[in-house]
This record gives structure tokens, sequence and C-alpha cells, in this order.
């Protein structure tokens, strides 16, 4: 490729070291769709003859259905993926595959495959967390009834629907979606046409190349054009997020399964035992999940230090790019291809989330609120069932079983129609407000998420 200027051979490590062909090879598609762009435009423009343009077409056409059908294979000698096409497209149809390279440099056309090829994969991610939100919403729709105690601290703090906590995580995986689609909106930018850095002299038409590609428009400065690797680190910050509430999720799954909380029973498909202890049953899956979050978050880390220091245009550095943001999106759908299917199977142990929630006073607030409705400071009241709390401990029982005569000694506000006011049922059925824990509130969220899929 520069042969003109060089007198020696590239040394075999070196050229090895320098090869991203095993990397950037999956982005054939997109490269050969650029490539038929860019070419169409060359004729349109008469650049090239349209004679010359219809065989690079023609040529290219017939390279992408064969590494489809698998009769081509990538040849490792290739420095990457623009050139093994180049030289298969010039041993084909002569030197008319030289020329499609006129008025385009690997730098604008590595940025624009890399914008196509997240593109298409964005909609396949988008496509596997909808997936998981619809497991989800189903999950919570089956367990909007069910009685469970939530956590602050990790210590019991109020009584919910089971339903309410699996509804939480939907909201994150729909945001989720919106960060992608946004991610995806603020790169759809053509970089084609900045070639090397400095745009070129012939009259090529960006516009049209952008239009043919599906861009929103063209990048407007062209050292930019081909520098800019924005759009790799908001993808990369997007799956980050998923990650992360996939491992929240997950680090709740390990602790639902266990003995000491036992809330839900993982499928067997999705767990696995142990080599000398028959009775273990493990959440493997979902603590690969949990530990594979770090590698996304490595990923990110790589490719801003990679960016932080790169003076302008294109570095050879930025070969990097390709390398974390497959990583990473390769790492989230396997994961979400594994963690939906995970949810959808699991089972709610109702009888033991809610012997769980008749424990560790959880109905606290309620009974501050019930003095607090019956015109009481929310402080005072606070303070008497603190006390009324303590008192409980000392004697070894709950509030839902403190005699009336003992409650009345703290307050003649109390009556007997306090231990209505704080069974869980009550509990959680009050819950009403807006985005609250309630089973109607539940069905509300379920209804408005499926609204926004």
């Amino acid at each position: 490729m520069w042969a003109g200027r060089f007198q020696k051979a590239l040394d075999k490590k070196a050229d090895d070291f320098n090869s991203s062909l095993r990397v950037d090879c999956r982005m054939y598609a997109q490269d050969i769709k650029g490539s038929m762009a860019h070419a169409t435009m060359l004729a349109k423009q008469g650049i090239l003859p349209q004679e010359e343009v219809d065989k690079i077409i023609d040529g290219l056409e017939g390279i992408l259905q064969d590494i489809n059908e698998g009769k081509l294979s990538f040849n490792t000698d290739a420095e990457d993926i623009h050139m093994f096409i180049e030289a298969e497209l010039t041993k084909r149809i002569g030197d008319a595959g030289k020329r499609l390279h006129t008025a385009r440099s690997r730098n604008d056309q590595v940025a624009v495959d890399i914008r196509l090829y997240l593109r298409d994969e964005a909609e396949s991610v988008i496509e596997l967390v909808k997936a998981l939100i619809k497991a989800v919403i189903d999950k919570a729709e089956e367990t909007a009834d069910i009685i469970a105690p939530a956590y602050t601290h990790l210590q019991r703090a109020q009584p919910i629907s089971f339903g309410h906590q699996l509804m939480a995580y939907a909201m994150m995986f729909l945001r989720d979606i919106q960060r992608l689609e946004n991610a995806v909106k603020n790169m759809n930018y053509s970089p084609l046409g900045s070639c090397a850095l400095a745009g070129t002299t012939y009259p090529t038409d960006r516009a049209f190349t952008a239009e043919k590609l599906g861009f929103d428009g063209v990048m407007l400065n062209s050292i930019d054009g081909v520098s800019d690797r924005d759009f790799c680190v908001e993808f990369l910050s997007a799956f980050a997020l998923i990650m992360t509430h996939l491992s929240r999720f997950s680090e709740e799954v390990i602790l639902w399964s266990s003995w000491e909380f036992k809330f839900i029973e993982l499928d067997d498909s999705y767990t696995t035992g142990s080599s000398i202890m028959p009775q273990k049953k493990n959440p493997d899956m979902a603590e690969l999940v949990r530990g594979k979050t770090g590698r996304v978050y490595g990923d990110l880390m790589a490719m801003l230090t990679v960016l932080k220091g790169l003076p302008l245009a294109y570095n050879k550095d930025m070969q990097e790019d390709k390398e974390t943001v497959f990583d990473a999106l390769d790492t989230v759908k396997v994961c979400l291809e594994v963690f939906t299917p995970m949810i959808a199977t699991m089972k709610v142990l109702k009888e033991n989330t809610y012997r769980s929630a008749q424990k560790g006073f959880i109905n606290a607030t309620d009974l501050a609120d019930y003095l607090a409705k019956k015109g009481m400071p929310f402080r005072t009241a606070y303070k008497i069932v603190g006390q009324l709390v303590a008192e409980c401990i000392a004697k070894n029982t709950v509030l839902d079983d403190l005699p009336l005569l003992d409650y009345k000694k703290h307050s003649e506000l109390f009556e007997e129609d306090l231990y209505k006011e704080i069974s869980l049922e009550t509990c959680v059925e009050k819950r009403n407000s807006l985005g609250g824990a309630s089973p109607t509130s539940v069905r509300a969220q379920i209804a408005w998420v499926k609204t926004q899929l």
C-alpha cells in the first residue's frame, strides 16, 4: 500500500502488531456499504466514469455475497478490513478497483464504518433490552400482590409489593434504551469526505453520500470528522450503565436466592452445582453478569485513556477504539441474552417474602402516620413509635401483637383500629401515591412502561 516510499518490507512481528483485521473484519458489510455510496458519488460527480463505477459496485456486491456465504475468507496478511476488501476488489476487477480510493482516506473510511456498525448494533442491543423489560414487567405483574420487605442499608425498611421492586429495574432499563437512542442520534453524521484530515480537491458531494448511508447530515469540520471518537465513549458509557443495572439486579438475585433470604428460586437452567457439595444450587449466571460489569467499565476507561492525550487529527492509538467498543458490545449482548430468560423463569416464594416482611418492624412508619393523621406532629409520633419498638424488642414481640393497653400508655390517640392500619396488607395497599408501592400503583407503572415500549 505504501511501497513507493519504503525500501524495506515491514518486520513480520511489527506487521502482526500493526494489523487490526482480526478486530475490524466484523465491519465488512459496513465497509462495503460505505464504498458503494462513495463510488456512486464519484460517478455522479464525474470524478470516475460510470462504467468503472458499475464494475466497482458489481465487484463489491460479489465480495459481500461471498463473505456472507462463507466462500471468501479473510486474508490474515491484510492490514485491516479496508485493505482486504480493496485488494480483493482489485484482484477481481483490475485497475478499476484501485480507483475506488479516489477522494477518500482510510481515516474517513474507518470513521464512517464504525458509525454504521454501531448504529446497526445499537438497534440489536435496544431489542435485547426491550425483551428484558418485557420479562421484568411480566414478572412484576405476576407478583404485584405479593408482599415483601423493602430495604435501606440492607436493613428491612418498609413493606412493598414485590412487583414494585422489579419495576424499579424496568425504569432503569427504559432509560438505558433512551441513552442508546441518544447516542445514535448524536453520532449520526457522516465523516465520509473528510479524507485524511483536510478534505479533498475533488468536487465531491458529501451530502449525497450522507443521505445514501442514512446519516442526518455531514460533519462540518474535516479534522473533527476523522479524529472524533466521542460517540465511542457515549456508547461505552451507555453500555456501562446497562451493566450497572444488570449488576445491581444480579446482586439482589444472588441475595434473594440464598437460604438467608430465600425469596426466589432460580430455574435449574440458570444455576450450577458444586463438584463436592451435593446440596448446592449456585446463581452462577447472575454472578458472571456481576463480574463482567467490571470488564465493561474497563473498556470505558481504556477508551477515555486512549483519547485523553491525543493531538489532532488521526493517530494509530485510535485503532484501539474498536477493540474496546466491540468487547463491551459483545459482553452486554451476551449478558442480556442470559439474564432475560433467567428472570422470566425465576419463581418468587411469596410465603417467604411475607414471613420476612412480618419481622423487622417495617410497619413502624405506618404507625407514626396513624398518629400524625389524628393530629399529632409527625416528629412527636416518630419518637413515640421508636419507644414502642424498643418496648417490643425488650418483650420479644412485634407491633402487631402489642396489647392496646400498652399503646395507650404512650398516647390516648391509639384505638383498636390501629391494628388494621399497621397490617402488612393495609400498609402496602394504601401506598397509592404516584409511583408508590401498592399493587394498584405497580399495575399503573406496568401499563405506562408498556406504552413506552
